[in-house]
């Protein structure tokens, strides 16, 4: 997964891979041990105005963080008119259709849950209206960019 970082206005990539190992917990409210290789980290985050802030090793640093799927997934926001399908973003299994088709959604409903790698991911419906065509089935298995749902 790859993380577009802004780190005190310059602008960094993050890959995060298998081949990289790191882990990070919280060990108290706001405070997180991050070992990453052979080093560790202790680092307090706070919420700022508009970016968060690190403290590392006593120096303090403004931290911007911006997932490029959660960017295309706001970018389809701003284009949510007409029918709209709504896709799998990952390949993996129908544990839960959460509607209907014909049924009424609001904008960020959940229609369909997939689980991947054991973890279960609600996929939500980019605007309000009613649900054409569903195409999927609890325990179907879906690829990575098909079709779940259309709403219009």
């Amino acid at each position: 997964m790859k993380l577009e970082i802004v780190i005190d206005g310059r602008p960094r990539t993050l890959d995060l891979d298998e081949a990289t190992p790191a882990d990070a917990r919280e060990v108290e409210p706001g405070v997180y041990s991050i070992l990453i290789g052979e080093r560790s980290y202790e680092v307090k985050i706070e919420p700022g105005e508009d970016c968060y802030y690190a403290a590392v090793n006593g120096r303090r640093y403004a931290v911007q963080v911006r997932d490029p799927r959660r960017l295309a997934r706001a970018r389809g926001a701003l284009q949510a008119a007409g029918r709209q399908k709504v896709a799998s973003p990952m390949p993996g299994k129908v544990v839960r259709v959460l509607v209907a088709e014909g049924a009424e959604v609001s904008a960020g409903q959940g229609l369909v849950v997939i689980e991947a790698m054991k973890m279960q991911n609600e996929i939500r419906s980019p605007k309000a209206g009613r649900v054409v065509a569903l195409r999927v089935s609890e325990g179907a298995a879906v690829t990575g960019g098909e079709t779940l749902a259309e709403v219009e």
